[in-house]
């Protein structure tokens, strides 16, 4: 035997182990996607709406405490819109410092207009960063789901854009079997803030609001709360400042704890920018209590004793050890943007899966059957050459959908089925030139180099054209066709070498081991 064909027989075998190596066992190795091993099928619409809103009124807030810090007084600043808020009662005497206020703080994201009466002036966002938020929106909510998704342990899940309006979400998780929690978890917003009271609590808004003639005044609003105490469900109510100390974006971590009294509770930990606003605001009023509102509702409210420059905190409230557990994870993991309206759901059982796994497996090896008994018959023992480089690339396949951490999917199944077609094609493409070539009187190793040579110009063409089909296939695809254009894409490749490098070697095999002699030593 030639020194380079044991190379060539060292490559194949090498090459075989490994990818064996890297999908065995199949059941830890081969990873299946939600129609394979079932999960759930869902898709969200994000209420881009409620993210403009909130920029608006958060604008709006912020502009006039800038004001306050200008020293410019005016009677009322209000949002009168989704997109627009109105300034009411700006002194002529400060009117020039409001327009630089105004510059420095809104002018990037609002356009100024006179107002319905003097002294008045109405902000409306600009189109197109009313266009960029509503698509920052949908971003952070992927972001943010995917995150959340990944601390619950799913394997790959599915978290992408869907649909032509441009709010849409697909979520789709692979063996989930605890739906209802997977789907509070992904649609709780889990907004952190924390805000100095001004009044309270007290069981009615009335008195609370008694001080104020009945009003809330327009820089604050009121909260309600609950007492703290397990078992008492009494609703009381804060007048607390509308500007936040601190939010959940100033959070670095957050992880389940216990209280002094040993019951379930969240220790956050806050970023450096979130420490020295603290630091700041808990400085400034010491002996004032500090709200701490989680979604809307007053979770606790400590007295400020001193300033506060540690970084960790902690939210006391009637938890259960669950709900720790989600609300640590919810606010590690961040804030929703906005809310989310579930606009669909499928759920696909194990055992549904299961059943078409076992179906792909059984068309498989029924394809590969079939096609090897055609080959023996139509081209006798050259067949089982075929059946080797069509098994082996089989084999490469899986190494390569387990070694990168690919997913088989239903339609990947039907990619896998359809790299056994391409790997007749290719060997017929080789086997009716070798006979070509034995047509001429050419001696079989003569027949077989000339064969492949000639082949494999066309074999390489036809191969890098459905690359490029596939790569396509997969920028621009979803779901279910990106699982067929994966298993697409890496039984090309995996062709290739088995039709080019693989099948040449068996034949060189074969005819080392005959003499040189007649074409009629070639059986094909």
């Amino acid at each position: 035997m030639h020194k380079n064909l044991r190379w060539k027989i060292l490559a194949i075998v090498v090459t075989t182990g490994v990818a064996v190596w890297a999908f065995m066992p199949p059941s830890e190795k081969i990873k299946l996607g939600l129609d394979l091993k079932g999960g759930v099928h869902l898709v969200y619409k994000v209420e881009t709406d409620e993210a403009i809103k909130v920029e608006t009124e958060t604008t709006a807030e912020q502009f006039n405490e800038a004001l306050k810090g200008a020293g410019v007084t005016v009677a009322s600043v209000r949002p009168t819109g989704l997109t627009e808020f109105l300034v009411e009662g700006v002194p002529p005497a400060n009117d020039q410092q409001f327009r630089q206020t105004a510059d420095q703080q809104v002018s990037l994201s609002f356009d100024r207009d006179s107002g319905p009466s003097g002294g008045s002036y109405v902000f409306r966002m600009k189109p197109n960063i009313e266009r960029n938020r509503r698509t920052e929106a949908v971003t952070q909510a992927i972001q943010t789901i995917d995150r959340r998704v990944n601390e619950l342990g799913v394997s790959e899940p599915t978290i992408a854009p869907y649909g032509t309006t441009g709010n849409q979400i697909v979520v789709q998780l692979p063996g989930v079997s605890d739906v209802a929690r997977a789907k509070s978890l992904i649609r709780s917003t889990s907004q952190l803030e924390i805000k100095l009271v001004e009044a309270g609590p007290v069981s009615d808004q009335q008195t609370l609001l008694q001080p104020y003639n009945g009003q809330v005044p327009p820089d604050m609003e009121v909260v309600p709360g609950v007492s703290g105490v397990a078992g008492d469900t009494t609703r009381l109510f804060y007048l607390v400042r509308r500007v936040s100390a601190i939010t959940g974006r100033d959070l670095r971590n957050a992880r389940p704890t216990i209280d002094e009294l040993n019951l379930p509770a969240v220790s956050f930990t806050l970023n450096s920018e979130g420490v020295s606003k603290f630091s700041r605001v808990t400085g400034e009023n010491v002996g004032r209590q500090l709200a701490i509102i989680l979604d809307g509702l007053v979770q606790s409210a400590p007295v400020i004793e001193s300033r506060i420059s540690q970084p960790e905190a902690r939210i006391t409230g009637s938890f259960t050890t669950q709900e720790v557990t989600d609300l640590s994870l919810i606010l590690r993991s961040g804030a929703l943007p906005a809310s989310l309206t579930l606009e669909e759901q499928r759920e696909v059982g194990p055992s549904l899966g299961a059943d078409s796994v076992r179906a792909g497996v059984t068309a498989s090896l029924v394809g590969l059957l079939l096609v090897t008994l055609f080959m023996l018959v139509y081209y006798k023992l050259a067949g089982i050459n075929a059946f080797v480089s069509i098994g082996l690339n089989l084999i490469i396949l899986l190494g390569f959908m387990a070694y990168l951490g690919a997913v088989m999917t239903l339609p990947g199944i039907a990619g896998f089925i359809l790299t056994i077609g391409m790997g007749v094609d290719s060997n017929v493409l080789i086997f009716e030139r070798i006979r070509e070539e034995l047509a001429t009187n050419k001696g079989a190793r003569q027949a077989v180099n000339a064969g492949f040579n000639r082949v494999f110009i066309t074999i390489v063409d036809t191969h890098v054209s459905s690359l490029i089909a596939a790569a396509f296939l997969f920028q621009f695809g979803t779901g279910p066709i990106r699982g067929f254009a994966t298993t697409l894409f890496f039984g090309l490749i995996a062709n290739v070498f088995t039709a080019v490098f693989v099948s040449r070697t068996l034949f060189e095999v074969i005819l080392s081991r005959r003499p040189a002699g007649s074409a009629q030593q070639l059986s094909i």
